[in-house]
């Protein structure tokens, strides 16, 4: 595809989706990430500008989609601030190991869309095998075990992202949240904690690209904001599946790309 138009036509609603998506369901990224890949692909370090494109204009839908929760995040704001300091570390760690080693993040993609695609087929399961629907007061060890756990949650969104949200539904109840859209709010927040010091180590490092990211990103904040206001009403579990259908479908794609074609 050599058309502008089209370029930015498809990018702009691969974007859409996404920022919907992460509001209602999570694995955005499943949507933004690949035809940026295949605009990018050919060059040295597409892989690494593909993901740090994507990850700019999703940020923006992340803090829509915070504001969509306004209500909620006032509810568990000491939640969140006690899991700020493992969420800014743990991106920036995962953000630098990216720009450190192109060569393996490239070897990496299908394998990173495929486990993305596999947390949203476990979603329930992993929910229910942690008890993430009980949402009761934290003990001590839990608290050290959710903040080490939400580092190693931020190391992997800010190396790549796609599936964050679903681990921190599955660990942020057992921190006390009342509800599930406490705990939607409390994810939303600290996800775009992660994007925004991942974002700020891209630019530093000259890896975005702007025109395609700034388009990108006013898809997403309208995506991230409409998929909040529209959360408890819509049917999350169809547009989880649709997702989880297009990221085994990429993710088997490039695994063909990477071993059984000769291109």
């Amino acid at each position: 595809m050599s058309d502008p138009f089209l370029i930015y036509l498809l990018l702009c609603l691969s974007a859409l989706a996404a920022g919907a998506v992460n509001s209602v369901a999570g694995g955005g990224t499943l949507l933004s990430f690949p035809p940026l890949l295949k605009i990018f692909n050919g060059l040295p370090d597409g892989a690494v500008l593909a993901n740090a494109t994507s990850t700019v204009a999703l940020m923006p839908g992340s803090i829509a989609g915070a504001l969509g929760y306004r209500n909620e995040v006032r509810e568990c704001r000491k939640l969140i601030l006690l899991l700020l300091a493992p969420s800014l570390l743990g991106g920036a760690v995962g953000s630098l190991l990216v720009i450190r080693y192109p060569g393996v993040f490239k070897s990496l993609v299908p394998w990173l869309i495929l486990s993305a695609a596999f947390l949203l087929l476990l979603q329930g399961p992993i929910r229910r095998l942690t008890g993430a629907g009980v949402h009761g007061p934290p003990r001590p060890r839990t608290v050290t075990g959710v903040v080490i756990g939400q580092f190693l949650i931020a190391v992997y969104g800010g190396y790549f992202g796609a599936g964050i949200g679903i681990l921190m539904l599955s660990v942020l109840p057992f921190m006390g949240t009342q509800t599930i859209h406490q705990t939607n709010a409390a994810k939303t927040v600290l996800a775009a904690v992660m994007n925004g010091v991942t974002v700020l180590i891209f630019i530093a490092h000259g890896k975005v690209v702007w025109p395609y990211a700034l388009a990108m990103a006013a898809a997403a904040i309208l995506g991230g904001y409409v998929g909040a206001r529209f959360a408890r009403r819509l049917p999350a579990v169809y547009v989880r599946i649709l997702v989880i259908i297009i990221g085994f479908g990429l993710g088997l794609y490039y695994l063909w790309k990477e071993f059984g074609s000769d291109s």
